[in-house]
């Protein structure tokens, strides 16, 4: 098993895809990175401050001054009623949300990037892991040697998940030594709260908990990966079923593009909630903001991902040890 291991991690390294996927990262990193510093820029020519508490209270009132409009939608309303809310806790406690440094920025990228850019960036490994090996006619020759075929396919997976590993690793990597650059290296202790909870009523801050910002990370680093992990596992089930790399990142692709609009459209489709793609925003429940169906939770988000990773494993492996090779 590790050989085969070892030799579906050297195809990975010919391929070139990795190196790819550092520089894409790298180039949005960047761009994110200048944008976030023509934000805070513009904020501190505004207010003509640097002061985090008098641009926190610009925002409370720009916020209260936009639920004023007779033109929102009730979901948006919503939004920014959660939103103020917040804004005025972290007021209260003198706890800046913002606190400026390279794991603030770290802790943004990950939270815009866990639902549509992180996963595009599995695809493109996993999407090709399986049907190549029928577009180039190799998929004989790996099923000649005297190995399950169970095995084999287990080496391509156990190779995709030290992939997917190693793409949420550059992405922190690059995240920090970029941004540090120009928001500086320090702030892993800042404060920031977690345990905001949603209701019908409003905010409920009962369960609000003050936690150092690595420790944090740590958790958005996990939701990350477990994110890319189903992600992956879909596009690979996708790989063992579709022989056509082309059709099958095709079908992922418009997964990934309909979950994204579907966030903003489904609160009234309660059954939408059961689809993977209305599930992958876990960061947003460690941040306090409304799901996209009310009712949802951290705790069924993560287990409707677990039912769908688990279902595409084992459709995987039925199909590849079953189907007829020609």
């Amino acid at each position: 098993m590790n050989k085969l291991i070892q030799n579906e991690m050297m195809k990975l390294i010919a391929k070139k895809r990795l190196v790819v996927i550092a520089l894409i990262i790298g180039v949005l990193v960047v761009l994110f990175t200048y944008a976030q510093y023509k934000d805070v820029q513009r904020e501190r020519d505004k207010l003509g401050t640097n002061d985090w508490r008098t641009i926190l209270q610009q925002q409370i009132v720009d916020t209260t001054n936009r639920l004023s409009s007779s033109r929102l939608s009730d979901e948006w309303r919503q939004e920014l009623q959660i939103s103020l809310q917040q804004k005025q806790y972290y007021l209260d406690h003198d706890i800046n949300p913002a606190e400026p440094g390279a794991p603030t920025f770290i802790r943004i990228f990950l939270e815009n990037a866990i639902d549509l850019f992180i996963p595009l960036m599995v695809m493109v490994i996993a999407s090709d892991i399986v049907s190549s090996e029928h577009s180039i006619g190799t998929v004989k020759l790996l099923l000649t040697r005297p190995v399950r075929r169970w095995k084999v396919l287990m080496s391509k997976y156990i190779s995709l998940c030290l992939a997917i590993s190693l793409i949420i690793a550059i992405a922190g990597l690059l995240s920090f030594l970029i941004s540090g650059l120009v928001f500086g290296y320090k702030g892993w202790n800042a404060p920031i709260i977690t345990g905001f909870h949603v209701t019908g009523s409003g905010l409920n801050t009962s369960d609000v908990k003050l936690l150092d910002l690595w420790k944090f990370l740590m958790m958005d680093f996990g939701l990350v990966w477990f994110v890319a992990i189903v992600v992956g596992t879909l596009a690979f089930m996708l790989s063992v079923l579709i022989r056509s790399t082309a059709a099958g990142m095709g079908v992922m692709l418009a997964a990934l593009i309909s979950g994204a609009i579907l966030n903003n459209m489904v609160s009234s489709w309660e059954s939408a909630k059961y689809f993977f793609m209305v599930n992958l925003r876990l960061t947003d429940y460690m941040q306090g903001n409304p799901p996209p169906i009310e009712g949802m939770t951290l705790s069924f988000s993560l287990m409707v991902l677990f039912v769908w990773w688990a279902a595409s494993l084992a459709v995987s492996f039925l199909v590849f040890t079953k189907k007829d090779v020609f």
